[in-house]
């Protein structure tokens, strides 16, 4: 009886260790899907992700498989990149990009969906709140109530007798049209009126800046957008030409030659975007893990680009600046 014992929990213990050798031997998939081109900033999100997963625990190669797809700025491109991924079965998504977003949306409402910058959740549809989600999104924003009211008063406090201000937004981002509203009634509180531009396609941008310049606008705030955030020089370049000073939420918008942005630090959404994955992976449902927003936002201005537009920067900007260039 007693050798029967032995052998018996002999059986146990190797059906345990075989089970143990199993799940440590697991690969979880992870998709990532960029609407921007692999050599740009956004490549250096990515490996920002893969840091934020290495401190999970994920190692790529070890228990992480990555497939990333980058649309190369082209909306086309992405419900061709979404297809390839689902059929590569991934355990959760991770994107960037409002073109990928509503891809995403169109293909699967199964696979858990980590979105990391852009659009307004709850008004693109991807989430019932912004606290309990409800479906198979969730992730981070950059885009905050406040965010272009601050702009403004920026604008204000950089060119002097500011009296009317530019607004470029994208016609189909669907987070602008109550940004948009919300700025509205800040300007008209301060007394500023609103010229508005729209552009969906590099030609636009010229046409918007080209209209602002006639209208004698002499500052501009540019609404975050993936296409936006791809064209920093090109909207550089332009506001140069007709002599408009630029501000913006977009990361690096002034490294890029525009005067001022004031948002968050995208590197760090992806980061945390690495702790939703964590969670997904664990067992988490994306329905109920709220979205996030910014608690840092960074100001970053080009005192070469005030220079030329003629624009003498406060001192109590500069001191308060996170970056000057």
């Amino acid at each position: 009886m007693t050798r029967w014992v032995c052998k018996a929990w002999l059986i146990v213990g190797a059906v345990v260790l075989a089970a143990l050798a199993v799940a440590q031997e697991r690969v979880f998939r992870v998709g990532y899907l960029s609407w921007q081109d692999e050599g740009s900033y956004y490549d250096s999100t990515l490996r920002g992700f893969l840091d934020g997963l290495r401190s999970e625990g994920f190692i790529e190669g070890k228990n992480l498989a990555i497939d990333s797809r980058f649309a190369d700025g082209n909306p086309e491109r992405s419900p061709a990149l979404v297809a390839e991924l689902i059929k590569l079965n991934p355990d959760v998504i991770v994107a960037t990009g409002s073109p990928t977003y509503r891809a995403l949306q169109l293909a699967t409402g199964t696979i858990p969906i980590v979105l990391t910058v852009g659009v307004d959740p709850v008004a693109g549809g991807y989430a019932a709140s912004m606290a309990k989600p409800g479906r198979n999104f969730t992730g981070l924003t950059d885009t905050a109530a406040d965010l272009n009211p601050k702009l403004l008063e920026l604008a204000m406090t950089v060119v002097p007798k500011l009296t009317r201000v530019g607004i470029l937004i994208h016609p189909h981002n669907v987070s602008h049209p109550q940004q948009l509203a919300r700025l509205i009634l800040t300007a008209q509180k301060v007394g500023v009126q609103i010229v508005l531009a729209e552009a969906a396609e590099t030609s636009g941008i010229e046409g918007a800046f080209a209209m602002f310049g006639r209208e004698r606008v002499r500052a501009a705030i540019v609404f975050n957008d993936t296409f936006f955030a791809q064209q920093t020089r090109q909207i550089a370049d332009a506001a140069a030409r007709h002599r408009v000073a630029t501000l913006s939420g977009i990361t690096r918008f002034a490294e890029a030659g525009n005067l001022i942005n004031y948002g968050a630090e995208l590197l760090d959404n992806f980061r945390r975007a690495a702790t939703y994955v964590d969670k997904i992976l664990k067992g988490a449902k994306p329905g109920d893990l709220p979205f996030e927003q910014p608690t840092r936002y960074y100001l970053t201005l080009n005192l070469k680009t005030a220079k030329a537009l003629g624009l003498t920067i406060p001192q109590s900007l500069l001191v308060s600046a996170d970056k000057v260039i």
